[in-house]
């Protein structure tokens, strides 16, 4: 079995916040705390070691008591980058990343991934939860931000990078990657809901338990 000790954590707040505006994502209020710290505070709760991924104001993020990295290049290259730069810094032989914006997801997300992983024997554990397809049907579609990574895929998303590789799932298809759901009965059905907009941050402000 994987060891919590054996997870690093980060937080992927390294987004331009094009859809709120430009403005910086993981510092924007919920609950009277900046989104990206409620993600760190649940985080922590659940690995060893915890990391966070942002492209400014890194004295903000680094009050929150955790190392700060940026990513290597400034064209703020999408989530990916965040996955590279998470695995360059970390020292645990597995890294767990999740998205600033979505505070709520599941407190058991590390151990539920950390247990796929480990019985299927696989490279990657990626969540998949619930969600809208459009037309009022609920299909379980996987969150490929929340990923938990064996850190020695580093040199393998390197290449996928260098080679203008931009897609998560299409890097992680190359991999042995399961799939976990989390759609049983237990589980909270807003848990992977993100903000993408202030109107979505305040609703979820509002209607969140």
């Amino acid at each position: 079995m994987i060891d919590t000790l054996d997870i690093t954590g980060l937080v992927l707040a390294g987004g331009r916040g094009s859809r709120m505006g430009g403005v910086d994502k993981g510092l924007q209020n919920f609950r009277g705390l900046p989104l990206a710290l409620h993600t760190l505070m649940r985080l922590q709760m659940q690995v060893g070691v915890s990391l966070i991924n942002a492209n400014r104001n890194l004295a903000a993020y680094e009050s929150f008591g955790a190392p700060v990295w940026p990513d290597a290049n400034n064209d703020y290259a999408g989530p990916l980058a965040g996955f590279l730069t998470g695995l360059e810094h970390c020292e645990t032989p597995w890294l767990l990343t999740v998205p600033c914006d979505t505070p709520l997801f599941p407190l058991d997300l590390a151990s539920r991934l950390a247990q796929a992983a480990d019985e299927q024997q696989a490279d990657i554990a990626m969540a998949a939860a619930p969600e809208d397809d459009g037309t009022g049907h609920i299909t379980v579609r996987p969150q490929p931000v929340f990923c938990l990574l064996r850190v020695d895929l580093l040199e393998s998303l390197v290449r996928f990078t260098q080679a203008g590789g931009r897609k998560i799932d299409a890097w992680t298809a190359q991999h042995r990657c399961v799939t976990v759901p989390f759609d049983t009965p237990g589980d909270d059905p807003k848990a992977f809901f993100n903000a993408n907009t202030l109107a979505e941050l305040q609703a979820l402000e509002r209607t969140a338990p």
